[in-house]
């Protein structure tokens, strides 16, 4: 089977879906990469092949900042790879409504890689989940919305997808958390399937972790290790990132390719990276302080070190929300600057805290993610109701 993996390319979507590519590889499966031209050293650390999307007259396409503008150009350039690659089915992630429109146009099975929560409407319970960012019924109708209006820029009616009235899961949709993060007494959709963290991230370059050890060790301070995601609505962190680290017992190092305009002050025991992995950080640091996005969720608890969370928007209020429930975080609020450093103190201290953040990161460790992925994706393949000769390559002008 000859599958192209089609996720937006920042990190975050990218490992997890190289995670599940890699599996299909080593199963015999052709698997190839379509990303913007900046992944191309990540696919190639990856061992897979790699076609850029400006290659294919698309800039924008598979950039999670223009996500919401870019539909059409992912609908463009996953077309032309595909048809480029005589795949037989797309692997992508959530936010690709035109990937999803492209599998649908030219009749290819899809596979999407979701985060590690649920974001939409479950199928049945959770009528008294309280609202954590965005209602779910919310979050859901402005998504199937903006996939109409993906379908209607590309000629075809706004309802009919083959998928009826819930086109978002595509043929599957993986999730890569764990069943305790989801709210209590839900079900989750038909076609929705945790498979664990995926994990996968490329490997440092010689002396760069030493590098960074060695600049840790100078302070002596224990560290911290912040992974800040987009800051949406909610107003930058660096202020309480320098009252944190300014004369206190702890020192941070800040993921900068995360952390919008780093403003570090001067005498702040903070040290900025730029890194494509976190994983040899977080080994360095027995605290994670993130805004709630999966990636540094699911790396933190598979290293047992539990979590400091402060939500902005889009899945962040909901994850860390499930991390609360699950007892491995505290909350940061935004809004109280002098807060911080005791509620980080006090998470540092709280065996209990720490406990459950190792208890649930074994359960995730012990979930081999890229085998039951590719179980997945193979069972799609396997069961399509679209024959691969009746693939429409020929029939579509993107």
């Amino acid at each position: 089977m000859r599958i192209l993996l089609c996720p937006l390319s920042d990190g975050g979507y990218l490992y997890p879906t190289i995670a599940a590519g890699r599996e299909l590889r080593r199963r015999g499966h052709h698997v190839s990469v379509l990303g913007r031209s900046g992944a191309a050293p990540v696919a190639a650390d990856a061992g897979l092949p790699f076609a850029a999307t400006e290659d294919f007259g698309e800039r924008r396409a598979f950039s999670v900042a223009w996500w919401g503008t870019s539909a059409m150009a992912q609908y463009r350039a996953t077309v032309r790879a595909a048809r480029a690659d005589r795949a037989d089915l797309l692997i992508t992630s959530v936010l690709c409504h035109g990937t999803l429109l492209a599998a649908e146009v030219l009749g290819l099975p899809v596979v999407v890689v979701g985060l590690s929560v649920h974001l939409w409407d479950y199928r049945a319970g959770g009528d008294d989940e309280p609202p954590l960012g965005r209602p779910r019924r919310n979050r859901t109708r402005e998504m199937r919305q903006q996939y109409a209006e993906v379908r209607e820029q590309a000629g075809l009616p706004a309802r009919g997808s083959r998928w009826g009235d819930d086109p978002l899961p595509g043929d599957a949709l993986l999730l890569r958390g764990d069943p305790e993060l989801e709210y209590p007494g839900t079900e989750l959709p038909d076609r929705v399937v945790h498979v664990g963290p995926l994990r996968w991230e490329p490997t440092p370059g010689p002396g760069e972790v030493e590098a960074v050890r060695e600049q840790v060790a100078r302070s002596g301070k224990p560290v911290v290790y912040v992974h800040l995601g987009r800051v949406f609505e909610g107003g930058s962190r660096w202020p309480h990132l320098n009252e944190t680290f300014t004369g206190g017992r702890f020192q941070a190092v800040v993921e900068q390719g995360r952390s919008p305009s780093p403003e570090p002050a001067p005498g702040a025991d903070i040290l900025t990276v730029r890194k494509p992995w976190m994983g040899p950080l977080i080994d360095l640091a027995d605290l994670v302080v993130t805004s709630g996005t999966s990636a540094p969720v699911l790396a933190a608890l598979l290293r047992g070190r539990p979590l400091a969370a402060s939500p902005n928007g889009s899945e962040q209020p909901l994850l860390t929300g499930a991390c609360m429930r699950a007892g491995v975080g505290v909350h940061l609020p935004k809004s109280a600057l002098s807060d911080w450093p005791a509620l980080l103190d006090s998470a540092w201290r709280d065996d209990a805290l720490r406990d459950r953040a190792r208890t649930l990161g074994r359960r995730l460790a012990a979930v081999d993610g890229a085998a039951r992925a590719a179980d997945v994706v193979e069972r799609v393949a396997q069961h399509s109701v679209i024959p691969k000769e009746d693939h429409d390559y020929a029939n579509v002008s993107p």
